[in-house]
């Protein structure tokens, strides 16, 4: 097997990805199109968490001056935490630009009144209908300490009529986690059973890229099990499931709101949308609370930025089963996730991404440096096959039952395999699919430069052809931006294809031709480091490939 195969499996897989965007990825959620509200399953031992809100939307600015609020900040995170309801609902990355020419900072969550809605709150609640809890809209006093940092936690109560209270210790690290010990405390002769609950409110769906090699929503592990269901499956169909352990929460491309449960206690997912989307999760086994006596639970909280250290960090020191997998690595996680490792490795010691995925194609050509020598020792031989299988073709141009066989017993006799070129693809296609994975789904690679005029390694080339990268002084159609990173990809694999065999079919040598051109303009809306790799990996097979077809001959016998 020779280029034109590595170039058409490679045509194919890039054709797979585009062509399931455009065609088959699910349709943008509208509320036109939105499904019924589900109901919120009722259990008869353990209470839901049905609540139904009808709240004005407003601003955010206005939305955040509706309640008294207690700031707190770290290195990474600054926001607030509103005293009406108890619930985190304002936080703001500190080191995350929206994008390259601002200076704003991504926010990701906002409170529940406003368009973009997205909280967390969290506490206990009771079956017993005779005790009221708190709810949205309590109100909730400090005790001590009025600003939340990695230094001073915080204290928050609200006391009911009956004369029970609620109390939240909270605590911050330098990071993202926030931990929250939360009790109950009962100066009455009565008991009472409380569960623990979580919950993550979203109000509306966010932009999101609709790409299939990424998923966007909710998500949780649960007894070793990962669990993602996308927005609209939520809509069409609640997802309810009782665990023993794990975490739940809602992933972006680059950020995730995350729950963990109380350890070794069984605990109900549910991923809902009646009115907003919800992940929560319920206690099936209530706290007894008895007279004159407290209960106390302690639950986790991690809003992060997806960075491989920070969560692989957490997932470790505080032993949250596969939180890793927040990360959407994909089903080639063996290959995606340590080849990032490398990139990233790299990284350290160039100070550049860009030169990290340079010398990780190396490493992979290295590595795989016996298999291609062997694959382009058998494609030499082949284009030096070609003119005696130009002239079995003509001799038997009119029975191809005899030319096949002729071409058999040629192949044998110079000990030719056509077929031993596909083996660097069967570890060139997976490679693809896990760096364009790496580049498309980590926070790391997000806003960073290589080199000239690529300023984001994980977005397309901005140049185009068709302004001369930017000499003349007019904007092209996005379509017709096919940058210079692209272009030399596409050189590359011209003059890559000049070096093998050329097909003997003269039709499949006129459409092998185009090959270059077509995944020139496929691959240019892909990441820039994605085709940096591509044209690297490129010349480095042609140089490979040039050194062996200089030292292998073949003597042919008519």
């Amino acid at each position: 097997m020779d280029t034109k195969n590595i170039v058409a499996a490679i045509s194919l897989s890039a054709a797979v990805i585009v062509l399931y965007s455009l065609f088959f990825a699910p349709p943008p959620i509208t509320k036109e199109n939105m499904a019924e509200e589900n109901k919120v399953e009722q259990n008869s031992d353990t209470p839901s968490l049905d609540q139904k809100e009808n709240v004005a939307e407003i601003s955010r600015e206005e939305a955040l001056n509706q309640s008294e609020r207690i700031n707190f900040e770290n290195e990474s995170i600054v926001g607030s935490i509103s005293l009406k309801g108890g619930v985190i609902d304002d936080l703001t990355f500190k080191q995350y630009n929206v994008s390259l020419d601002s200076q704003e900072k991504v926010t990701l969550l906002s409170p529940r009144n406003s368009k973009d809605g997205y909280l967390i709150e969290s506490g206990f609640i009771t079956s017993d209908k005779n005790v009221e809890i708190p709810n949205s809209n309590s109100i909730w006093k400090v005790s001590g300490n009025n600003k939340l940092t990695d230094q001073s936690p915080i204290k928050i109560s609200w006391t009911n009529d009956q004369g029970i209270t609620f109390e939240k210790e909270i605590a911050l690290d330098d990071k993202y986690l926030f931990s929250i010990k939360q009790s109950v405390i009962n100066p009455t002769d009565k008991k009472y059973d409380f569960y623990t609950y979580g919950q993550i409110i979203r109000n509306e769906m966010p932009d999101i890229s609709n790409f299939y090699i990424l998923h966007e929503g909710l998500v949780a592990t649960l007894d070793d099990e990962l669990i993602e269901e996308d927005y609209d499956d939520i809509q069409e169909k609640k997802f309810s499931r009782t665990a023993q352990k794990g975490w739940l929460g809602i992933g972006d491309k680059y950020w995730v709101t995350s729950l963990i449960p109380p350890r070794e206690k069984e605990f109900k997912t549910t991923f809902d949308y009646k009115d907003k989307f919800r992940a929560n999760f319920v206690s099936t086994e209530p706290l007894e609370l008895n007279e004159n006596s407290l209960i106390e639970e302690t639950l986790q909280i991690i809003v992060a930025a997806k960075r491989v250290d920070v969560i692989d960090g957490y997932a470790e020191s505080l032993n949250i089963d596969k939180f890793d997998l927040t990360i959407d690595w994909g089903f080639l996680y063996f290959i995606t996730k340590p080849l990032f490792f490398g990139i990233d490795y790299f990284f350290k010691l160039l100070g550049n991404y860009g030169l990290a995925i340079i010398a990780i194609t190396i490493c992979i050509r290295l590595a795989f440096f016996p298999l291609a020598n062997f694959s382009f020792r058998s494609m030499a031989k082949m284009k030096a096959l070609q003119p005696e299988m130009a002239r079995l073709k003509e001799l038997h141009k009119d029975d191809k039952m005899k030319l096949q066989q002729a071409m058999m017993a040629l192949y044998k006799k110079e000990k030719v395999n056509p077929m031993s070129g596909c083996l660097p693809i069967l570890v060139q296609i997976p490679v693809f699919f896990a760096l364009y994975k790496v580049l498309f789904v980590t926070i790391e690679m997000r806003q960073m430069p290589f080199y000239g005029w690529i300023q984001d390694l994980s977005e397309r080339d901005p140049t185009s052809l068709f302004n001369l990268f930017g000499l003349l002084p007019y904007d092209v159609p996005s379509f017709l931006v096919i940058g210079a990173w692209p272009v030399a990809m596409g050189v590359s694999m011209w003059v890559q294809q000049k070096l093998n065999p050329a097909p003997t079919d003269p039709m499949q040598a006129k459409i092998f031709m185009f090959f270059p051109l077509f995944l020139t303009i496929i691959l240019a809306p892909f990441p820039a480091g994605l085709v940096i790799y591509w044209t690297v990996n490129n010349i480095l097979t042609m140089a490979q490939q040039v050194f062996i077809m200089k030292r292998t001959t073949v003597k042919t016998t008519t």
